[in-house]
């Protein structure tokens, strides 16, 4: 009856039926060792050793593992499976590359700052799609990073080198700047990396930079001006002829310029900014939010409002105390 009894407060604690508590009685609570037994298929060590012994012979020191392999099954010869093979070496660390591979080497980050216009400019090409499959026109632009002012752009039938040394050309005597005073900021296409553009620049001064490889966050105010160029309500699906699309590009570029107050330029213009009249458009502005301010201070739930203040300086990949 007392069995019984503990049995039964046991089996109320486990949370368990009294067969399953009996059932654990039986089981032993350990386990059981077995002696270690050497696999059947596993490599003796002598095997093993053989395998590296094949592998460092000189005949074999530009082979693979499958020539080995292969040359040894024609002499009439089996040590073990190729797998087996690059499993014995992995273990000893003898799978590594021994061919002599080209490496790139790590290129700079391009860290470029800009305090006024005409100090850092960005160029690119993108392409637009033409009247028929796989036709393109392609659209050079050359952009301020200070300002996002476009100072120069042309819409051609295929990329050149000698189209951009052209625009340059344009572009430095259109703005009248001093070409040693300029930086001139593009990706790593074939013409942006011409010859010929790269004696151009030389020969007038410009200091070229250019961005890492794959790295389009290297050139964000060209890239940015690119998605707000194809995302537009007025972006057709194609353009039917090179005129069409010259006619579309240049009322798009007016319109950028002296009409789209841009998130980065504190809402201004980039005419503005680049004409040098952001600090009078800022003070215009303040003056009517303090009319706002002194007509419905109820109204301003965070106290006086104050316009919109222009970056001092633009980066291209910022420092790291800036970019905090």
């Amino acid at each position: 009856m007392k069995a019984q009894i503990g049995e039964r407060a046991a089996c109320s604690l486990l949370g368990a039926s009294r067969a399953t508590f009996q059932r654990r009685l039986r089981k032993p609570n350990f386990a059981v060792t077995k002696p270690n037994r050497w696999p059947p298929r596993k490599l003796t060590e002598a095997e093993r050793l053989e395998v590296v012994a094949y592998s460092h012979q000189e005949r074999f020191c530009d082979s693979s593992v499958r020539e080995i392999y292969a040359t040894l099954l024609d002499e009439g010869t089996y040590v073990c499976s190729i797998s087996t093979w690059y499993r014995v070496l992995r273990a000893l660390g003898q799978t590594r590359e021994r061919r002599a591979l080209a490496t790139h080497p790590i290129l700079p980050k391009p860290e470029l700052a800009a305090t006024a216009p005409c100090q850092v400019w960005s160029w690119d090409i993108t392409k637009l799609h033409g009247p028929a499959k796989w036709t393109f026109f392609y659209l050079y632009v050359v952009i301020d990073i200070f300002s996002r002012y476009i100072v120069a752009w042309r819409l051609e039938r295929s990329e050149s080198a000698e189209f951009a040394t052209e625009l340059f050309d344009i572009a430095l005597s259109c703005h009248g700047v001093d070409p040693r005073d300029i930086t001139v900021h593009a990706d790593r296409g074939s013409p942006m990396t011409a010859k010929s553009l790269y004696e151009f620049f030389t020969d007038l001064g410009i200091t070229p930079s250019h961005s890492r490889p794959r790295t389009s966050d290297d050139n964000p105010f060209i890239e940015a001006f690119f998605k707000t160029v194809k995302y537009g309500s007025q972006y057709p699906s194609y353009f039917r002829s090179l005129e069409h699309g010259r006619d579309f590009c240049a009322k798009l570029v007016d319109w950028y310029n002296n009409q789209h107050h841009h998130t980065g330029l504190a809402l201004m213009t980039p005419s503005d900014v680049h004409a040098g009249l952001a600090a009078q458009r800022t003070a215009e502005r303040q003056l009517v939010l303090d009319g706002a301010w002194r007509d419905h201070p109820e109204r301003f739930v965070r106290g006086r409002p104050s316009a919109p203040q222009l970056a001092e300086v633009a980066y291209i990949n910022p420092p790291h105390d800036q970019a905090a």
